[in-house]
């Protein structure tokens, strides 16, 4: 017998998965595994423990697909994780079910589209690099200013903090701590 097994998830402390949760008891779900915490973040142990919890058949359930994934290539590799599992997706908002064939469609075009927006990414890349180099310009980080660097290093030494000589010069904290690590000086107490 197959199940829907359903996933909320909100991305602070400060919002609530009832909805979401009440949401997706209406539309069948017999359990509800949640996640607090945001999208960008790759560990998610409700999701872990869904996808630990289902079996062959069963149905995983959202109320939109932003609350699975990410980005499209995130969810696009989701939803091909749960079909080599068996497990069907289901998005109350966007009335997706890849159980259907017509479900199984629009995640191919979904696919589809995703190619070709990494392809477009890809070549505008590309076009702005060599329009930069015809200008004369130097795609990149630009190179240290080492007179910076020095000077930055020689006020840490003389017991100013890297924050405050870091923004006296103009430059970044990461990259005076950097710099001083190659150096081989460690940082002030």
């Amino acid at each position: 017998m197959s199940d829907i097994l359903g996933y909320a998830r909100v991305s602070t402390g400060d919002q609530d998965v009832a909805g979401q949760t009440m949401r997706l008891k209406q539309a069948g779900a017999i359990k509800v595994f949640t996640d607090v915490m945001s999208g960008k973040s790759m560990d998610r142990p409700g999701l872990a423990e869904l996808l630990a919890y289902a079996r062959k058949g069963d149905t995983l359930a959202v109320v939109r697909l932003d609350r699975l994934a990410r980005s499209l290539a995130d969810l696009l590799a989701t939803v091909s994780k749960l079909r080599d599992n068996g497990i069907a997706l289901l998005s109350l908002e966007e009335k997706i079910d890849t159980s259907s064939a017509a479900g199984e469609l629009i995640f191919h075009v979904f696919g589809a589209i995703a190619h070709f927006e990494r392809r477009l990414i890809s070549e505008r890349t590309k076009d702005g690099i060599a329009a930069a180099r015809a200008k004369g310009k130097l795609p990149g980080r630009q190179p240290l200013d080492m007179a910076k660097i020095d000077a930055a290093i020689k006020l840490v030494e003389a017991r100013v903090s890297p924050a405050e000589s870091t923004r006296q010069l103009g430059i970044g904290r990461s990259t005076i701590y950097r710099e001083m690590r190659r150096m081989g000086i460690g940082r002030p107490e």
